[in-house]
């Protein structure tokens, strides 16, 4: 068990305190702290987690230095999602230049990286025997948190519609609203981390509801469904994975414009740019 050595002094009665006892009395003292630190760890691990309200997080908003919902590229992101992590005087990285005709995998490799839950989620759908364009889904599902993580199915979903297939669209867009629900016959739960990053009292707004009742009557359901699936079990810090494991399906499966994307006029083209150049001031 490893000790903190201030708490250790300060429960010893401070440096002087200390200074003045002999080396059985500092044995016993040590002995008696250790022992209240275990008792104590074996209490926080019986009592049950505590999540916040939806009040609660509100009421935190105005002591962060950011908004949430903000893209992964353009402010340093704290090592666990949605944690309060204190990101101040964290500078963000000089990002790689981008090749002139950009491909997917070079936003993979300059933009995403490290992108290891897309990997990882494509990776799992591929070793559960899901189709191609259901890979291409978990490994496309979350790059619009790159821009934007409010509604990043949405912008993921309008990131690549140009260049996959509407099942593939389809499947991106709809496994945010998906996510908040079960669904017993594939064993999805709702995620428990949901509590702490919307509260324990969340409901999903309207537009949530009515997106998992559409999704849940289509064709394609069990395409985003499967997103949601492979999207929940797949953060293993321990599996590391290339993006050159993906290159035959998107090859399959992926449209890559000749201009490179951002240069081919398509209606997202400038959403791509962005994520080619954010440190540009307009």
């Amino acid at each position: 068990m490893e000790v903190d050595r201030n708490a250790l002094i300060q429960g010893m009665g401070g440096e002087e305190a200390v200074a003045k006892m002999d080396h059985e009395q500092r044995a016993d003292a040590l002995e008696d702290f250790m022992s209240g630190e275990l008792d104590a760890a074996i209490l926080a691990r019986k009592a049950p987690k505590r999540y916040p309200t939806v009040a609660e997080l509100q009421e935190k908003i105005e002591t962060r230095d950011h908004r949430r919902g903000i893209g992964k590229l353009f402010r340093p992101i704290p090592s666990r999602i949605g944690s309060d992590e204190d990101m101040s005087g964290v500078m963000v990285k000089r990002l790689t230049p981008m090749p002139q005709r950009p491909s997917l995998e070079d936003f993979f490799e300059h933009r995403f990286a490290p992108a290891g839950h897309l990997l990882q989620s494509a990776a799992l759908a591929k070793k559960n025997a899901a189709s191609e364009e259901v890979i291409l889904a978990c490994l496309l599902h979350d790059i619009g948190n790159s821009l934007i993580k409010s509604d990043h199915g949405y912008w993921g979903a309008q990131l690549i519609e140009p260049y996959v297939s509407e099942k593939v669209t389809f499947a991106v867009r709809y496994h945010q609203a998906l996510r908040f629900f079960a669904d017993t016959s594939v064993n999805y739960e709702y995620p428990k981390r949901y509590y702490e990053l919307f509260g324990i009292d969340y409901v999903p707004p309207p537009y949530i509801q009515a997106a998992h009742d559409y999704a849940r009557n289509h064709k394609w359901y069990m395409e985003a469904r499967l997103v949601t699936l492979n999207d929940y079990y797949a953060f293993d810090p321990n599996v590391e994975l290339s993006i050159d494991e993906f290159r035959d399906i998107i090859g399959r499966h992926f449209k890559q414009p000749k201009e490179g994307l951002g240069y081919d006029q398509t209606p997202v083209s400038h959403m791509w740019r962005a994520m080619i150049n954010p440190d540009s001031p307009l």
